[in-house]
């Protein structure tokens, strides 16, 4: 599936989950309007989005946190799937866009690509519940289902390798910081 499918698909399912998005997510977040409500671009740390979200996961074990990782940058930072686990955070949801690539570095080509599955590192790590999604058909059917599922939940989307996107070089990440707090203060 193509990158602006499946994040068209997270948009309209969000339903009120804090967002946090990296690197080539970023851009079509913003594309899909949904970066002025509990959202933060994990912008200048590749690999950190899933502990970014870790920690809002904690602070608000009421609602959902949904990450838009690449497969790159989790690569990055591998054991920050360990750690995730080891806190269980029931409502957590991380989406893995996997292209196999280092897309906003270049396009080259992920090291060991074909050599590793993201559901069994997901599952070997101690999420509880992990799979892989191939079509934005397929997500469409099963996002409903998947919101309902116990956390940690890595969600692998199976993504076209595509022209490099623009970057985002939006509102910076200490700006959104503060307005997140502000809009969770308010729930």
């Amino acid at each position: 599936m193509e990158r602006q499918e499946a994040i068209d698909l997270l948009a309209e399912g969000r339903s009120g989950a804090i967002a946090v998005a990296t690197m080539q997510s970023i851009y079509p977040w913003h594309q899909a309007e949904q970066a002025e409500y509990l959202h933060i671009d994990a912008s200048q740390c590749m690999g950190s989005a899933a502990s970014i979200g870790l920690g809002l996961a904690m602070a608000r074990p009421d609602k959902r946190v949904m990450v838009l990782d690449g497969d790159g940058s989790l690569l990055m930072q591998l054991g920050s799937l360990v750690t995730v686990a080891s806190q269980q955070p029931r409502k957590f949801f991380h989406f893995v866009f996997a292209n196999g690539l280092h897309q906003s570095t270049g396009n080259q080509d992920l090291p060991g690509i074909g050599r590793f599955d993201w559901v069994a590192l997901a599952i070997g790590s101690g999420y509880a519940n992990a799979l892989k999604i191939e079509t934005a058909d397929e997500l469409l059917v099963k996002l409903p289902s998947i919101w309902n599922m116990e956390g940690p939940v890595l969600i692998e989307l199976s993504i076209e390798r595509e022209a490099q996107d623009p970057r985002w070089a939006g509102v910076p990440m200490a700006s959104q910081s503060a307005i997140l707090k502000e809009q969770l203060a308010a729930l």
